[in-house]
């Protein structure tokens, strides 16, 4: 027994669960944690607001440039190389980032924390769900809920705790132990998967759409805060619409495209896909403009507007309970439909005068915007993927995040030109034009109810017993084994 190494047997799919939550936490925290601490970053740089902005630019823009190319990459050289390769220098960056001595410094790191950011959540993803075959993925809904609701709404209270009471320096330093234990995990805890791509690399596709989501996610991002006509923004959405309808068009005749856009050709995966991004659109276009509103009815802080929100994120963690006990016994579509159309709803009564002027009321409204649109979101992310088989799923992670990602800037996008540009930074007194605003985040969910109605009747139903590739029915989150898989 001297001369063996004994090492510590890992379960995969616990495995696969502990890292990608890990994971996604640090980027969801990643998001929206420097907010707070933009002025100070500013002071001790002794650079100009204007100037700190780039850190935020900087990170969401990489983003965005990181999402086509993922799928690629993972099939390439391997789901767990990449993931944990982006995870690696993910926390790397944020060591930088919290040791940077000047701001060019901050907004490189920065970039490479973004960058890596955009392919760890659908490298993630994909890892996640090839590991969990579509009759077992209702138990996913606690896992997938804590890094894209509970983390993102926690960014902003948390960075301005670390900011007041130690230094922002700690807002990148708390991610070097969760990611350096995260990587150890998933060294000897992951499998590997190499689908193999079909064909070369799509160079044309790549040298089109990355600098499109790049150009549209910089102008969505800071068209309201700027201003639409400032030359930056102008010049970049509209050189990237042109080279988003270029790469489309390649995209469609090409043998090996970058991007698999034939995969939205499939009745559910498309309809999943539609539905991400309209509900992403009226989920943070109301989260963008209602806490103007707030200020514009009650006359309330920054602060307690930003708080007036938070509910939202409790309601979004009890649906995850929601989804796993109803979705086998309703199926997607008998779920998802009603939920929206409660949403809608709520989010039309949050534009009705008096309703703003109440903090109640408030509170639980957007505790129950985020008890059923969260319980059709995590429907339509869990059933969606039903009829990707493992071969294209990469593919198909890659471009679902893309179409939310797009659809939650347009919404926001869309709420500034209701209210009107680039003057959305102060609360105005009148707040009618916040209230039609909501309004159309209201209609934005509508229409997703309307989608809704493609999604299959039924929920995903376990293999026969003799599939050699399925577990059995029933087990948990902590099996021996997981599916079977290339590499």
């Amino acid at each position: 027994m001297s001369g063996l190494l004994i090492r510590p047997r890992i379960r995969p799919r616990l495995a696969v669960v502990l890292v990608y939550t890990a994971a996604m936490c640090m980027n969801g925290l990643d998001s929206t944690i420097v907010n707070p601490a933009l002025f100070t970053i500013a002071g001790d740089f002794d650079r100009p607001l204007s100037a700190a902005n780039t850190v935020e630019t900087a990170f969401l823009v990489a983003l965005a440039v990181g999402l086509p190319v993922a799928g690629w990459l993972g099939d390439r050289f391997g789901t767990k190389r990449v993931f944990l390769g982006a995870l690696t220098a993910f926390t790397i960056a944020s060591a930088v980032c919290g040791l940077a001595p000047d701001l060019d410094t901050l907004v490189v790191a920065r970039a490479v924390q973004g960058l890596a950011g955009g392919l760890l959540t659908p490298v993630g993803m994909t890892l996640l769900f090839r590991a969990f075959p579509p009759h077992e993925r209702m138990k996913l809904a606690k896992v997938l809920i804590v890094p894209t609701a509970l983390m993102p709404a926690l960014g902003p209270p948390l960075g301005g705790l670390l900011t007041e009471h130690l230094s922002w320096h700690w807002l990148f330093f708390v991610n070097v132990p969760i990611g350096a234990a995260a990587v150890l995990l998933g060294v000897f805890g992951l499998r590997e998967h190499v689908e193999g791509p079909e064909g070369k690399f799509d160079t044309v596709g790549f040298w089109l759409a990355t600098p499109a989501l790049g150009l549209l996610t910089y102008a969505l991002g800071f068209g309201p805060s700027q201003g639409w006509t400032r030359p930056a923004v102008a010049v970049s959405a509209a050189l990237g619409s042109v080279l988003l309808v270029a790469a489309v068009l390649h995209q469609v005749r090409a043998k090996t495209p970058l991007l698999k856009l034939r995969l939205l050709a499939d009745r559910v995966y498309g309809s999943a896909s539609a539905l991400a991004g309209v509900t992403a659109a009226g989920l943070m276009g109301v989260l963008f403009v209602f806490p103007l509103l707030y200020q514009a009815s009650l006359g309330a802080s920054a602060l307690d507007a930003g708080l007036s929100v938070f509910p939202e994120a409790v309601g979004l963690m009890l649906a995850s309970q929601v989804v796993d006990r109803l979705l086998p016994k309703l199926g997607p579509r008998l779920l998802t439909v009603p939920a929206l159309l409660v949403a809608a709803a709520v989010f039309a009564t949050l534009a009705i005068p008096g309703v703003a002027e109440n903090a109640w009321s408030v509170r639980g409204l957007m505790f129950l915007i985020g008890l059923v649109l969260g319980t059709a979101v995590l429907t339509v992310q869990i059933s969606g993927f039903e009829s990707i088989g493992p071969a294209d799923m990469g593919q198909a992670m890659g471009l679902f995040q893309i179409v939310r990602t797009l659809g939650g800037a347009l919404g926001i996008a869309a709420c500034a030109a209701v209210i009107g540009g680039g003057h959305v930074t102060e609360a105005a007194a009148d707040p009618g034009p916040y209230r039609t605003a909501v309004w159309v985040t209201a209609g934005l969910v509508a229409v997703g109810a309307v989608i809704a109605l493609r999604l299959p009747r039924e929920a995903p139903q376990p293999p026969p017993f003799d599939d050699e590739d399925a577990p059995p029915p029933g087990e948990g989150l902590a099996v021996d084994e997981a599916p079977a898989v290339k590499g």
